[in-house]
């Protein structure tokens, strides 16, 4: 089924931040952010065992729990096995490091083959306090958390967890499957298959205002030729473009604060904020079903409400395009 027929909207709710994602986050802020999102209309959920190692899912559970399970879409993913013994020491992250440090401890297995793709699915369950999944990703199978033995681990999905999901979403389990990835390469190899198929893909950071030619040029064609739609995560490249500092999960290095503040420039002039102009860009592609930003505030999701419904004039985009601030190739919102 395509993903323009099951979610209930273009934003939804990406909930990495809430596996106290660079900071500790308060019980009481997490579940005043969910709720702020409910009551914003936000009915699209998006979570994984590796945000906190589980944190993130109980979280969400918590609110998502109480309400009609009807009422709302869910995704979570599998790759990540959450055990109950404790990890002792820094966890091996390739180049996320460090970012789940406030997390829970428990210890992780990555693990894509048809057995843990199953029992990753079961956990999920438990501690999001629900029936059934809508939407399942095969989370991180790539460059940036494997380096040279990104391909050994996409064997492993694609003969385990790709098969698995595929029976599930035959047998009307789930609704669909697809990969959640931070890079475009999985992705063009699993379009390339002749099975399974799969009916989208959650592609995060790689189209955003900051990083979106290689997409352009490499994935999005084959996505659009086969309609296969795109939920894009991290809108905001990390939160450079909402007034944070991270790109990529790391500190924003120097050219991409000044591109930023060059982006911010222009929206100023035309009196919009850099969010909107973020948050509109991405969903501008034929590909793009939703987008998915997290929040750890309450006031965050009004913000994320109003950037998607924000007026931005024609001439903004054909400026930003001039300025050479945004790639020829890219679809720009309202045809501009």
């Amino acid at each position: 089924m395509s993903l323009t027929a099951i979610l209930p909207g273009r934003l939804g709710f990406g909930t990495a931040p809430l596996g106290n994602m660079f900071r500790a986050i308060p019980e009481e802020e997490v579940q005043a952010t969910l709720e702020a999102a409910w009551d914003q209309g936000i009915r699209y959920y998006d979570t994984a065992p590796f945000y906190g190692a589980g944190l993130a899912e109980a979280r969400l559970g918590t609110l998502l729990s109480a309400k009609p399970r009807d009422s709302y879409v869910l995704s979570t993913k599998v790759g990540r096995v959450i055990l109950d013994e404790v990890e002792s020491g820094d966890r091996e992250l390739g180049e996320k490091g460090g970012l789940f440090e406030h997390g829970r401890p428990n210890r992780m297995l990555d693990e894509w083959t048809a057995e843990a793709t199953e029992r990753s699915i079961n956990d999920s369950l438990k501690r999001l306090g629900v029936d059934r999944l809508d939407i399942v990703w095969v989370h991180d199978i790539a460059q940036d958390f494997h380096g040279d033995l990104w391909l050994q681990k996409f064997e492993e999905a694609r003969t385990g967890a790709f098969r698995v999901l595929a029976r599930l979403r035959d047998e009307g389990v789930i609704k669909a499957w697809g990969l959640g990835v931070n890079r475009t390469e999985p992705i063009e190899l699993t379009l390339a298959l002749d099975e399974p198929r799969p009916d989208g893909f959650l592609l995060a950071g790689r189209y955003t205002l900051l990083d979106h030619e290689h997409a352009l040029q490499r994935l999005l064609p084959i996505a659009q030729e086969q309609n296969v739609s795109m939920v894009v995560g991290g809108p905001y490249s990390s939160g450079v473009l909402a007034g944070g500092s991270h790109f990529e999960y790391q500190q924003a290095p120097p050219e991409i604060v000044e591109r930023v503040e060059k982006i911010k420039a222009l929206a100023d002039r035309y009196g919009i904020s850099i969010k909107a102009a973020a948050l509109q860009f991405s969903l501008a592609h034929p590909v793009a079903a939703a987008a998915i930003p997290g929040a750890t505030r309450p006031s965050r999701i009004a913000e994320d409400v109003a950037a998607l419904n924000e007026t931005i004039p024609a001439e903004f985009w054909t400026e930003l395009r001039a300025l050479g601030l945004v790639s020829p190739a890219a679809p720009l919102p309202g045809g501009a």
